[in-house]
């Protein structure tokens, strides 16, 4: 998978409702802010993600202007990205026109072996080291 398939992966993710922090990097300096947090941490992001999950859903997500870069196992994305969800605790809608930007990384896959003691880099997957969504204004549904 591309670092292109990734970032469109992970918003289909977030549409399906599905857990979003196997996408980052487990480090202890990978950085996520959103909206209205900022976390640092493999272990503050799944957390965040997974407190997330349990507030929201209909997530509707609409990429208007991805453009990534590969080079050299790092990769850098930025997008213009319709936003739109529920909070499951106050029964609102919540909407934005945001941006969307981080950097990835290539790492192994699991062992990174691929079952045949090659270590084949088709088995690499690009994980988020940094990601950073921001909105300058909520609209109105």
């Amino acid at each position: 998978m591309s670092a292109e398939e990734t970032v469109l992966d992970y918003y289909e993710a977030l549409r399906r409702g599905e857990p979003l922090y196997p996408y980052f990097a487990e480090d202890d300096d990978v950085v996520k802010v959103g909206i209205s947090d900022r976390l640092t941490g493999y272990d503050a992001i799944a957390e965040g993600l997974r407190e997330q999950s349990k507030t929201t859903d209909e997530w509707q997500i609409d990429s208007r202007d991805l453009h990534v870069v590969e080079r050299d196992g790092h990769a850098a994305f930025g997008d213009d990205v319709r936003m739109q969800w529920r909070d499951t605790e106050s029964e609102t809608t919540q909407a934005f026109d945001s941006r969307w930007s981080g950097t990835l990384e290539v790492r192994p896959s699991g062992d990174g072996e691929t079952g045949d003691g090659t270590g084949d880099e088709s088995d690499d997957e690009w994980l988020f080291v940094g990601m950073h969504v921001s909105a300058p204004t909520a609209l109105d549904d």
